[in-house]
């Protein structure tokens, strides 16, 4: 991991750490190969040609970066956490009532298997 990621994930604010971590932890978890990059100042996990780009902000965390229909699913099961293509704005709170399973199944159709 290189300095600019380690600065990055450091300077996450403590009420969006635990999310963070828990994204980085199903990342690895099922890519433990991926390649941990800054992109757009971003945390970026690579795995071959795919990416996906995970960012905490004050109030939630947001991952972009999977092309259209590679979501698992995710999306259609929950609408209201897309705020754009390819992209799901986590807040603590609805992330707490997502289990681990929805979301690997979003990062499986990212990053693919």
């Amino acid at each position: 991991m290189s300095d600019l990621v380690q600065d990055y994930i450091a300077g996450i604010t403590p009420p969006m750490r635990p999310l963070f971590d828990r994204m980085h932890g199903l990342i690895l978890g099922l890519h433990p190969d991926a390649e941990l990059l800054l992109s757009y100042a971003i945390p970026t996990y690579k795995v071959g040609d795919r990416r996906i780009y995970v960012g905490a902000w004050k109030r939630w965390v947001s991952l972009y970066g999977w092309e259209e229909g590679r979501d698992g699913g995710f999306v259609e099961r929950h609408p209201h956490l897309s705020s754009g293509r390819g992209t799901i704005r986590l807040l603590p709170e609805d992330a707490e009532t997502i289990p681990d399973s929805e979301l690997r199944a979003l990062l499986r159709g990212a990053l693919g298997d």
